[in-house]
C-alpha cells in the first residue's frame, strides 16, 4: 500500500513542474531579405559609388564593410569598417555604429526606428562620418 500512495502523490504533482518555459522568439535580425535590401539601397549612395562594399551579417544586425578609396584610413585602399547597424528586438530600434578606425572601436552613432530612413541617411553621410 505504502507504493500505491507513493505512485498517487507523483500523479499529483504540480503541473508547472513538467512545463516547459517558452522558447525565447527568434531575432529578427540578421536576415537574407534585409541582407539584399541593404546591398541594394547602399548602390544608390552619394559617396565612393565606383566600390562595392559588402555586407555581413553579425548577431544581431549588419556590418557594411568597403575598399578605402580615399585611402584616408587605409593607404593601401584596403577593406575598412564604414558602418555596423545592431537591431534592438526589445526596443524595435536600430542604433547606427560608426567606427573609430584610429582608436579601433565601434562608436554609437545615432538611433532610428525605420531601417530605410537609417540608410537613406547612410547613403547622404552629410558629415563624411561614414565613406572615407
Amino acid at each position: 500500500m505504502a507504493s500505491v500512495l507513493t505512485l498517487q502523490s507523483a500523479a499529483m504533482a504540480p503541473m508547472e513542474a513538467a512545463t516547459p518555459a517558452p522558447a525565447p522568439l527568434p531575432r529578427r535580425h540578421p536576415n537574407g531579405f534585409d541582407l539584399r535590401r541593404i546591398e541594394r539601397v547602399l548602390s544608390r549612395r552619394k559617396r565612393y559609388r565606383y566600390v562595392t562594399p559588402k555586407i555581413a551579417a553579425t548577431a544581431d544586425g549588419y556590418r557594411i564593410e568597403s575598399p578605402c578609396c580615399s585611402r584616408s584610413v587605409d593607404a593601401e585602399g584596403g577593406i575598412i569598417d564604414v558602418a555596423l547597424l545592431r537591431h534592438d528586438d526589445a526596443a524595435a530600434r536600430w542604433t547606427l555604429w560608426r567606427k573609430d578606425h584610429a582608436a579601433g572601436a565601434w562608436l554609437a552613432h545615432s538611433s532610428w526606428q525605420d531601417l530605410n530612413a537609417l540608410l537613406a541617411w547612410l547613403n547622404e553621410d552629410p558629415g563624411r562620418e561614414f565613406w572615407q
